[in-house]
């Protein structure tokens, strides 16, 4: 089955979403993601991906004390990204209670470091985060484009040790209009060995459905829960 993990997304502690990554088109859900944390785990799921939004424009660590609070009150497994730029960003994650991180604009920027993560923590609790626009990785919050091919840039990190890989169309962020299951269908085909994370575009659960079909082993999704077109009681199917 399908891995489900819902996300919680943070700015100034509270859980907001945002609509292709722009900071200018938010919508705040709930002043406290505890709370939205934990009606996840009463109905019965066990992920959650969080993001630290404020982080990932600060270029550090910002919203760890959300993190703490989550994983001090739920028993979720916690994968946590935004911000990770140095070593101690990740002390500090790890130490606040995430079992995973995920980075992205620093496995582009700072390889090196990123690389490092690997080696020390393992490949089960560093993820690669490949956020693609028309074809290319995106960096900084998808603020900025690369030149770097997703086929490329996986092939690198492969390499390297990575396993697991959450990957989002950005086009398809937050549009609700479904995944780009042509994207990870390629990904699969390409890198059977990649335990592949679908994130962005969910709608409902139909699109969990096709994911699954297409052997896509997780997805991420938040705001088509959010909005009220997928209802956590109906995510039971996948368990």
């Amino acid at each position: 089955m399908i891995e489900l993990i819902p996300a919680i997304d943070i700015i100034e502690g509270k859980c907001v979403r945002l609509t292709q990554g722009d900071y200018n088109q938010k919508t705040i859900y709930n002043e406290d993601p505890l709370e939205v944390a934990k009606e996840f785990e009463d109905n019965g799921l066990t992920r959650l991906h969080l993001v630290d939004l404020d982080g990932a424009k600060a270029q550090h660590i910002v919203n760890y004390r959300v993190l703490e609070r989550i994983a001090s009150n739920t028993n979720l497994i916690i994968d946590f990204g935004g911000g990770l730029k140095q070593d101690s960003d990740l002390e500090i994650a790890f130490n606040s209670g995430a079992q995973m991180v995920t980075g992205g604009s620093i496995a582009v920027k700072n390889p090196d470091i990123f690389s490092s993560w690997i080696n020390k923590y393992g490949s089960e609790r560093i993820i690669l985060g490949a956020d693609i626009k028309d074809g290319k990785i995106a960096v900084s919050g998808w603020k900025e484009e690369t030149s770097l091919l997703l086929n490329d840039f996986l092939k690198s990190y492969t390499e390297k040790g990575i396993t697991k890989v959450i990957s989002t169309d950005i086009s398809k962020d937050g549009m609700l209009q479904g995944a780009a299951n042509e994207l990870y269908k390629g990904m699969k085909q390409d890198f059977p060995e990649l335990y592949i994370i679908a994130s962005g575009g969910v709608s409902c659960i139909g699109d969990i459905e096709r994911l699954q079909e297409d052997g896509i082993h997780a997805v991420i999704f938040g705001k088509a829960i959010y909005e009220g077109r997928i209802a956590l009681k109906d995510l039971r199917m996948f368990f």
